[in-house]
């Protein structure tokens, strides 16, 4: 078997467990798991699909894939994807873990991920048995030329540190990669939820030229519309490659269920509840920082996305142990990269009343 490594979170236990102790409860802000309910006309289009004895389709119902280019078009500014070029997953972290399989890599080929990343991105690379190869953003498009990774991982915003890079930047990894053939492909689940940048995707003119070839683009609506439970995903953009993707997918029985194309169909067209869910995440976040900035942290980049990337220049497990003793749990930087070893992540996705928990007890450090 391939070796991979220990689950993060399991190292996480001990912490976990001494900031139960406190005598008002933990409050968790190490993982990015949605705790506000899912939006009711998502749910009504779950049951009122939920009588679907038959196999869905793999490539998904065309009104599936229309509302992804809908909702591609009205909120990214993203143009000429087909729907045809669009492809349903069964939650995205199915997709990461699987696409340097799905894509025929494998031993002597080197799959790029960010020098702190999603765990993710590794953990496919050594599923299909390739090199990780790890990258500063301003290294990518030089790395390209000398290394020619068989794929590049992008993810703007970023997970952990909420980093948006900008158009630019973006512009020279597509032109670099598409020089040597090499596939690129951008994480952007977290898009919608920005606060101090915009983000823009790889599929956008501005970065593509008005081409997608070579590119690929993932999306989740974990995030926009609480539907983590749902596993509800796509991915989009360069036609032939997803015509790739959706062959090797049909033999693999990688199909998302009925219901879940009715929900997510839905969840594409309406807005609202969207903005909503943003809205909610804007008040943790300002009710956040502020404690946290109040009890001498710095945070750093977490311009959007679901996460305030918060250091006290120590090693980041010292923090950690920090925050449990006051019954607060956070992700320490080094599940993401080395380079994140002095940083933690705290998560919005708590109640209200958690994050508003949290807040008092780090003003009262």
């Amino acid at each position: 078997m391939r070796k991979l490594p220990d689950f993060p979170w399991d190292r996480l236990a001990p912490a976990k467990a001494r900031a139960g102790q406190h005598p008002d409860g933990i409050v968790d802000l190490s993982v990015g798991t949605p705790v506000d309910p899912v939006p009711a006309v998502v749910q009504d289009a779950l049951r009122a699909g939920s009588d679907a004895p038959g196999y869905p389709l793999t490539h998904g119902t065309p009104a599936l894939r229309a509302a992804a280019v809908g909702w591609m078009e009205r909120r990214l500014g993203v143009t000429g994807v087909a729907p045809e070029a669009v492809l349903p997953v069964i939650g995205t972290k199915e997709l990461v873990a699987w696409l340097p399989t799905l894509l025929g890599l494998g031993a002597g080929d080197t799959v790029a991920i960010p020098e702190v990343a999603y765990p993710t991105y590794d953990v496919g690379a050594r599923l299909a048995g390739a090199d990780t190869l790890v990258t500063a953003p301003q290294d990518v498009p030089e790395l390209i030329r000398t290394r020619r990774p068989g794929l590049v991982w992008l993810n703007s915003p970023a997970n952990p540190h909420g980093r948006v890079a900008p158009a630019a930047e973006l512009r020279a990894v597509v032109a670099a990669a598409r020089e040597v053939g090499t596939v690129v492909v951008s994480d952007e689940c977290y898009i919608e939820l920005a606060w101090e940048a915009a983000p823009v995707s790889v599929l956008h003119p501005e970065v593509c030229g008005g081409s997608h070839e070579g590119l690929l683009a993932v999306h989740s609506l974990s995030k926009r519309s609480n539907l983590a439970g749902y596993r509800a995903g796509f991915v989009t953009g360069d036609a032939a490659v997803v015509a790739e993707l959706l062959e090797v997918r049909k033999h693999a029985g990688l199909i998302m269920p009925q219901p879940v194309q009715d929900a997510m169909t839905v969840a594409l067209g309406d807005d609202a509840h969207a903005a909503e869910q943003k809205e909610r995440y804007r008040r943790r976040r300002v009710m956040l920082r502020d404690a946290l900035e109040a009890a001498g942290f710095r945070v750093d980049h977490s311009e959007a996305g679901l996460y305030l990337w918060s250091s006290r220049d120590e090693d980041c497990w010292s923090t950690v142990d920090w925050l449990a003793e006051r019954g607060i749990l956070a992700a320490p930087g080094e599940f993401y990269g080395e380079a994140g070893a002095r940083h933690v992540r705290v998560a919005l996705t708590a109640t209200d009343e958690r994050v508003a928990a949290a807040a008092e007890r780090l003003k009262g450090a």
